[in-house]
């Protein structure tokens, strides 16, 4: 099979991890016989210091004439710290969300058996969890109207949902739920917003149409507990952007590092994975950054976007095995030996060629 591939490695240690996540790719196209071409684009704060944009035209169409986006991460400090700039590398990701119809933020939570000590939490809590959140991108309180008043005292953010946004979410998140477990929860505050009252009940005139998923419904504020206190009860999550955002990084605390985490974003053109974690400006440069996240997300980027299961399942079993052997970057040596980003990289790279 051809695969073409846009990379976008963005800001920070994006370019770091994107690279080691094309050295897994390349690995397994070797095994497999697949045939890959890459395309380079800037996005994020290189864009902006580039184009005075953080999602140039150019980019846009070279990820609308690929297959997948591979994309590593966008931010940087000098913006960050700047409350008037008016142009972000975050209205990048935004755009692109946006402009390719990425509407499913897709986040699996999972632990290693040989990193589970390794949680904040309690061994016996995160022990087997194994879920799925299912985020909505491109609507609510990021995209509504906002704005300032007041001479600039006042601010607002408008959260506004249609019922067509929140249908084809839920009917992603209930497809899921029928392939794993059949448990979805959905997560909202229909006790204070009208914008979650609508979201609940579009999910209770849908659950008739997938009689073999079990439904609940839980306030957001009660889901970041429950997500702490008994991870083990989700399967698949689906929430709002806003809220969706937050506890999806709130998750990354039961695999015991943000740098695990992989995501898909999936809609209506081509599909983006990236690893969950920032830009970590702090370590770009110094090749200590945990690549395993990027890695992983190259690994749903060949099951979702093409298809191919056991490429997948190559790469999962590769980072399995780096971990189990302590092959890591500094965030999970706990007092070991600490290895490199592109050592990480090469190791796993080598296992899936094995």
């Amino acid at each position: 099979m051809k695969l073409r591939i846009a990379k976008l490695p963005g800001d920070g240690i994006g370019p770091e991890v994107v690279d080691q996540a094309v050295k897994a790719v390349d690995a397994v196209c070797r095994r497999f016989g697949h045939d890959v071409q890459y395309s380079f684009a800037y996005v994020g704060a290189c864009a902006i210091d580039r184009f005075g944009n953080p999602y140039p035209e150019e980019t846009h169409s070279i990820c609308m004439d690929s297959d997948a986006v591979l994309f590593g991460a966008v931010g940087d400090p000098k913006y960050d710290n700047n409350p008037n700039s008016p142009v972000r590398p975050e209205q990048g990701l935004l755009a692109i969300r946006k402009r390719l119809g990425l509407y499913a933020n897709l986040r699996p939570v999972e632990t290693f058996k040989s990193l589970v000590d390794r949680s904040p939490l309690k061994t016996e809590l995160v022990d087997g969890a194994d879920f799925l959140c299912v985020r909505e991108l491109t609507g609510g309180m990021y995209f509504g109207e906002k704005g300032r008043k007041d001479d600039g005292n006042t601010a607002y953010d408008t959260c506004i949902y249609s019922r067509f946004e929140i249908e084809r979410i839920l009917d992603l998140a209930f497809k899921y739920a029928q392939r794993r477990h059949k448990h979805l929860t959905v997560v909202d505050k229909a006790n204070v917003l009208e914008s979650s009252r609508l979201w609940r009940q579009v999910a209770q005139e849908m659950e008739p149409k997938y009689p073999d998923v079990n439904v609940d419904y839980m306030f957001v504020d009660n889901a970041a507990m429950q997500l702490i206190r008994c991870p083990k009860f989700f399967d698949v999550l689906v929430t709002e952007n806003t809220f969706g955002d937050i506890l999806t990084d709130e998750a990354s605390c039961i695999s015991g590092s943000m740098g695990l985490l992989a995501s898909a974003s999936v809609g209506e053109h081509t599909s983006l994975f990236e690893p969950i974690h920032g830009s970590y400006p702090q370590a770009a440069g110094k090749n200590i950054a945990n690549p395993v996240a990027a890695i992983l997300s190259a690994a749903m980027m060949f099951e979702y976007s093409f298809g191919l299961m056991e490429e997948g399942k190559a790469i999962r079993e590769a980072v399995a095995a780096s971990i189990a052997a302590g092959i890591v970057t500094e965030d999970l040596a706990a007092g070991g030996k600490a290895y490199s980003t592109s050592e990480v990289g090469d190791w796993i790279a080598k296992e899936i060629n094995k």
